[in-house]
């Protein structure tokens, strides 16, 4: 971390053994990602008036580069949220993901979805059609195929999307979705 870790407390005393517990946790962000810029901490208790019973907040805000990361965990019915250690190690445990996130972001190792197989209607018969997929390739279904979209409503040069097996005459399509507004880039 390249600034000093800062922890504030609001509507309570500050606690020597409280902030122990937030710089230990904080102390291990860096194994996450390790260009962390500065680490901000808040604990609040919302009413002072009660002795049991409190629910407390934790915000913690971390920047990086480009960017800043919060984590907050709210008072809520949440029983748990009575006990200030148990919201500090949910509040570090929900910054660690979003810090684990940014690193794939940063790194580019981010899931890439591929693209279906898609294509246009080519020929139509009473029970069957074909596709010429983007590859290329002639593929057929038949009419039960078509899931979202009358088969007697399809026409030639209607963009679709299909999962393929393989059948017993080459290529088929399993299911074909018809793509009405969408247009897919290669």
């Amino acid at each position: 971390m390249q600034l000093p870790l800062q922890v504030t407390f609001r509507n309570m005393d500050p606690s020597p053994a409280i902030e122990a517990r937030i710089r230990e946790k904080a102390a291990k962000l860096d194994r996450f990602y390790e260009h962390i810029m500065s680490c901000r901490v808040a604990v609040e208790a919302p009413h002072r008036q009660h002795q049991k019973g409190n629910l407390f907040h934790v915000r913690i805000d971390v920047t990086v580069p480009d960017k800043e990361l919060v984590a907050s965990r709210e008072p809520d019915l949440n029983h748990a949220h009575e006990d200030v250690y148990v919201v500090i190690r949910d509040a570090f445990d929900a910054i660690v993901r979003q810090l684990e996130d940014y690193a794939r972001l940063q790194q580019n190792k981010v899931k890439v979805h591929e693209v279906p197989p898609h294509g246009r209607v080519t020929e139509l018969f009473e029970e069957h059609g074909t596709i010429d997929s983007s590859d290329g390739r002639i593929v057929y279904f038949h009419r039960n195929s078509v899931i979202n979209y009358p088969f007697e409503k399809l026409s030639v040069g209607m963009e679709v999307q299909f999962a393929e097996e393989q059948g017993d005459a080459g290529p088929q399509a399993s299911t074909v979705k018809v793509l009405e507004h969408h247009h897919i880039l290669e």
